[in-house]
């Protein structure tokens, strides 16, 4: 019989061949995963850098869709109509558990139609604005002198920083600056700096964190808007990217299996405890008004509150938490002595890095002629 060639010498060559298709695989994972990095990138630098040759009305729009909103939602749509622009709620891209009268929808318009009035003087417009009883707007537009306001420049680079700070104060002036956003809007601002103060606030955080993720619907409905990858938030534009809040990116499969083994209780109460402990202060945001038209000046004035902040080279990041559990928002609106009026927002501001922008939905898709 004819000796068999190869013996050890092939199965060390069967060995490194299997490796070596291994290791290109791992190499091809990798060479995906930093192209996916590079298109998500790509695409927020597209949606906040003004593209050659953009007409106003265009920009305009873009820039309203750098708003915050809940969840990254995105719940709006704009109408236009000659030299008129309707402002409305998309209500297929309702929360219904955490926001079940939809006072964050119509905050959320309330800060899209906040970047559009300071956007419109560095694009040559004027907007008057009617605000309607349900919580909407309509804005008419004329010509007139481009001039940019002091904030139109902290529209591209607001974002929420869901990071820590590095627990510097800040001085009078900045504080005063940051309270003053509210004025002549109906809307108070309520700004919380004093330890034992921020210690009562940071204990209904945890409350509020505690029983929403007790809550199986409210964490399905949270789920559902996030994104774990960068190919999944490219594809969608939509949802809050978990890179954007400093957490690594993860095939969407395998982040939504991961995650209730990940997101935990414990771990989130820890987050919050340092992230409140290392900010310079706390923000609670109060229209006058409870109902759709004063929630919407709520959402006006906080994006401007974001916006200032921004302008002063501050981050800003939501704490909903206690807004959002009725038990706890009564709770809240009698420890600032607001009864009956409604704490709106609760925002923590100070000093700290950028992370990677969230996505937002091409013009196109949120809008529509007539």
């Amino acid at each position: 019989m004819a000796p068999r060639r190869g013996g050890r010498r092939g199965v060390m060559r069967g060995v490194a061949g299997v490796a070596a298709l291994g290791a290109a695989g791992i190499g091809a994972a990798a060479l995906l995963r930093m192209r996916d990095a590079a298109a998500y990138a790509a695409a927020a630098a597209e949606v906040r850098e003004p593209p050659a040759g953009e007409a106003p009305l265009q920009a305009l729009l873009r820039y309203a869709t750098l708003a915050a909103n809940s969840h990254n939602t995105q719940p709006w749509r704009f109408a236009l109509a000659g030299d008129r622009i309707a402002l409305r709620p998309d209500l297929d891209r309702r929360t219904p558990v955490v926001d079940p009268d939809d006072h964050h929808l119509h905050a959320s318009l309330g800060c899209a139609l906040e970047n559009m009035l300071q956007a419109a003087g560095a694009l040559g417009l004027h907007a008057e604005v009617e605000v309607s009883e349900q919580g909407t707007a309509d804005l008419h537009l004329t010509a007139v002198p481009a001039l940019p306001g002091p904030l139109f420049g902290a529209i591209p680079r607001r974002q929420s920083t869901r990071a820590e700070f590095d627990g510097s104060s800040l001085s009078a002036a900045e504080l005063h600056s940051l309270a003053a956003t509210g004025e002549g809007a109906g809307v108070a601002v309520l700004l919380v700096t004093e330890p034992a103060r921020v210690a009562t606030l940071l204990d209904l955080v945890v409350a509020g964190n505690a029983a929403q993720m007790r809550d199986a619907a409210f964490m399905a409905e949270l789920l559902g808007w996030i994104r774990f990858s960068h190919a999944e938030a490219t594809a969608r534009r939509d949802g809050m990217f978990a890179g954007a809040a400093g957490n690594p990116a993860l095939p969407q499969a395998l982040g939504e299996f991961l995650f209730p083994q990940v997101f935990t209780l414990a771990g989130e109460t820890d987050r919050h405890v340092r992230q409140i402990r290392s900010s310079a202060g706390l923000a609670v945001i109060v229209a006058d008004r409870d109902a759709p038209a004063g929630w919407l000046r709520a959402g006006q004035v906080a994006q401007r509150f974001c916006l200032q902040a921004t302008a002063l080279g501050l981050r800003t990041a939501w704490l909903n938490q206690p807004v959002e559990v009725p038990g706890l928002r009564e709770a809240l609106a009698a420890w600032l002595g607001i009864t009956p009026l409604r704490p709106d927002f609760l925002l923590r501001f100070g000093r700290g890095p950028a992370l990677p922008f969230s996505l937002r939905r091409r013009v196109a898709a949120v809008s529509m002629q007539g």
